[in-house]
């Protein structure tokens, strides 16, 4: 981990809208949100500049633990809608793929992360330990078969698709399909999944209608076959008579793979990075699994932080800690500022699996919004581990890794595992 420099004395030399920002090192990116956390208010920034789209008003960037813990907690004054997870107002057309629950307000975000809970809560705990289980077990297995290679490709991206899909009833063969496609909603600027800019848009539109169907023929099938699967149980999941409709289940599904998917497989693949890295660290968790994997499974959410931010629009003329908003300001929730916070964590550019306590953000903070799956995530992720180093002890990545092009999500492309 790398401590701040002083170099960034003046926050005008940081442009957090700038794809260039997410790409520089760590300790670059760092030393910036350390300027940032000290200044007496939130920094302003211009917004993206996206073909066909016109230029917004800008938004204010949140980075310090507690403003953003605040603004999470009041919902009645920092809406979801019209997105939380652009910082531009995408067009309509979008809404029947990115209208889930995570860019709804109460009453509508209530409703449906009720009917979801009915079939993805908590009482679904024991079924998903099984089902991670199984994917792990035959993930090692592959690996130990096809020896050494690209980590994330053959293992933590196959490990939340494998999960999702056994519970959904999904078959293997389609796990490419469901691969690919979320390498592009997530990697809509990354050149090696949509080689230009102007593309952007129509990919994103096309991926996003390609899931949509998929998973419409899939709840179809159900409905007239039902199974003992989770699609089934979305589809009958019923509160107060109202269920959800087709629209709401397709972007549902395209929240499980950006939200889902992509938290598990990023925090997989930095896991293991930052345990090669670390040796110290890694002796220390393979000494005794069981007492240290609750601890180092949440220091590795808290470095990873797979989601860089979630955007909350002002509803009203209102003040956060001090600093003032205007009804329609947009602001940007940075939970990876938030979780590297010197008021919170101590030695906070330290990777150290006996931290404790970790409030980290990487699920959002308290609020209506909190991830839904978290405690599914971090039993994923701890299932997952527990297979890989009982049956490769030794394994660890080797050479660089390289990182998706994107400010959203943080993520790992490409890693090379030796054992």
């Amino acid at each position: 981990m790398y401590p701040p420099e002083s170099r960034f004395d003046d926050v005008a030399n940081i442009n957090l809208t700038d794809l260039a920002f997410w790409a520089q090192p760590f300790g670059d990116r760092d030393a910036a949100f350390a300027a940032l956390r000290k200044a007496p208010h939130p920094v302003h920034f211009r917004e993206p500049a996206m073909p066909g789209y016109p230029h917004g008003s800008g938004y204010y960037a949140l980075v310090n633990h507690a403003d953003i813990a605040e603004v999470s907690r009041r919902p009645q004054d920092f809406r979801s809608t019209p997105t939380a997870i652009s910082i531009v107002d995408l067009p309509q057309e979008f809404s029947n793929f990115f209208g889930s629950m995570i860019n709804m307000d109460n009453p509508q975000h209530a409703r449906m992360r009720r009917i979801v809970s009915r079939a993805f809560g908590r009482g679904m705990a024991a079924e998903f330990e099984v089902a991670s289980q199984k994917a792990a077990r035959q993930i090692v297995d592959d690996l130990i078969a096809n020896g050494p290679g690209d980590f994330v490709r053959q293992a933590a991206a196959i490990m939340p698709i494998a999960v999702l899909s056994g519970m959904m009833g999904i078959p293997s063969s389609d796990y490419e399909f469901i691969y690919d496609r979320s390498n592009i909603i997530v990697g809509t600027f990354d050149p090696e999944y949509v080689p230009r800019l102007d593309q952007a848009t129509p990919a994103l539109l096309r991926t996003s209608r390609e899931l949509g169907d998929y998973i419409s023929a899939l709840a179809a099938d159900r409905t007239k076959n039902p199974t003992d699967d989770l699609v089934t149980r979305l589809v009958r999941a019923e509160i107060d008579g109202e269920r959800l409709t087709p629209e709401e289940l397709s972007s549902f599904f395209i929240l499980l793979v950006i939200a889902g998917m992509e938290t598990t497989r990023n925090a997989l693949s930095r896991g293991l990075v930052l345990l090669t890295d670390h040796p110290d660290q890694r002796e220390l968790l393979l000494s005794d699994f069981e007492a240290h994997a609750p601890r180092a499974v949440e220091e590795i959410l808290r470095v990873a932080t797979p989601i860089n931010w979630m955007r909350r629009t002002a509803t009203r003329d209102c003040e956060v800690n001090g600093h003032k908003f205007k009804k329609d300001d947009k602001v940007l929730l940075f939970y990876w500022s938030a979780n590297r916070d010197e008021k919170v964590f101590p030695n906070p550019y330290e990777f150290d699996i006996t931290r404790d306590p970790n409030p980290h953000m990487t699920f959002g903070s308290i609020g209506p919004h909190f991830c839904l799956g978290a405690h599914l995530a971090r039993m994923e992720v701890t299932v997952f581990f527990r297979e890989l180093f009982s049956r490769l002890p030794h394994i660890r990545t080797e050479g660089e890794p390289r990182r998706l092009v994107a400010s959203f999500v943080e993520a790992i492309k490409h890693v090379q595992c030796v054992f």
